[in-house]
């Protein structure tokens, strides 16, 4: 190998690590969100047995409760928003990880004498170009979703 190849072969290492490692953050998030559900879920049900059965209640008990259930709603929605954000970013390590896979395999074939190609490693290169290009067309398509994401909220 030479000195550019173990680069190469050390950043991809590097990438493909700090993906993991973001892949395991992202994880870890994603099932303290799914315990907030529940306990929100919980605490909803309460709020709404209490409203339901307590009619003799007086009215600014009745305000708390309807105030602190509105409040676990926009909670509800603050992290389903988060959640679909995160769903994303997974998205996008997986095709970031796809798009270095073929990065290097289309590498291989280009670094190879186009004298000793063969019609099926033209053939596959091709195939491999098309490939790298509908993943760089999905990663597009997901920073185009952020960003509308990004403008409605604002």
């Amino acid at each position: 190998y030479s000195t550019c190849e173990h680069t190469l072969a050390r950043r991809a290492r590097e990438a493909h690590m700090k993906r993991f490692c973001k892949a395991q953050a992202i994880q870890r998030r994603l099932e303290e969100i799914e315990v907030t559900f529940r306990e929100l879920e919980k605490q909803g049900i309460k709020l709404e047995k209490l409203l339901r059965d307590e009619n003799g209640s007086p009215a600014d008990q009745q305000t708390q409760w309807t105030n602190q259930l509105l409040y676990l709603v926009q909670k509800k929605n603050s992290l389903m928003t988060e959640e679909s954000d995160l769903m994303i970013a997974v998205q996008e390590l997986k095709l970031e990880q796809q798009q270095g896979q073929l990065d290097r395999k289309l590498r291989s074939y280009m670094n190879k004498e186009e004298t000793l190609k063969t019609p099926e490693d033209h053939k596959a290169e091709q195939e491999i170009l098309a490939q790298l290009l509908k993943v760089v067309n999905e990663r597009n398509h997901l920073i185009q979703i952020q960003e509308e994401k990004r403008l409605s909220e604002l």
